[in-house]
This record gives structure tokens, sequence and C-alpha cells, in this order.
């Protein structure tokens, strides 16, 4: 079994910046933004130091980035995670 692996995700003009608030979870954001629960690794991954990979809990009043498109992320992901 390989180690999954997580592409940087540089910053760009149309990232979305939110203040975390008390109940707030990576899942949730990304069912709010992306409309797919299953993409909170991409918040995740883009607030290196603020968000952990092992809750889905965001601790309030924390600035996050969320990637406006994250289609190019999972592309890179996937290029980058297939079977070597």
């Amino acid at each position: 079994m390989q180690n999954v692996i997580y592409p940087l995700i540089p910053e760009t003009l149309d990232d979305i910046y939110v203040e975390t608030e008390y109940g707030d979870r990576v899942d949730i954001l990304a069912y709010q933004f992306y409309n797919d629960s299953s993409l909170w690794w991409v918040i995740t991954t883009a607030n290196p130091g603020k968000l952990r990979r092992d809750t889905y809990v965001c601790p309030p009043g924390l600035q996050i980035r969320i990637p406006l498109d994250p289609n190019p992320i999972i592309d890179e992901f996937e290029r980058i995670n297939r079977v070597r």
C-alpha cells in the first residue's frame, strides 16, 4: 500500500478567505464551497500549520484559505498518486 501524497496548493488571486467559527468542519466547508464533502483534504492541504488532517474540526477564529477551483488540484493529486 502506498502513502497518499498531497500536492502543493499555491495561492491564487481567486482564493477565498474565511474566518472559522465554532462548529466549522472542513468536510462541511468542502460541501459548502465545492458541493463535495470528500474534498475536505483540499482545504486542509491549502492551510498547512492551521488545519490538521486527522480531524475535520476547525478551531474557531482562524483565517483559512479556500481555493476557488479545486479541479486543477484534484488533477494534480491524481497525477502524483497514480500507481507507480
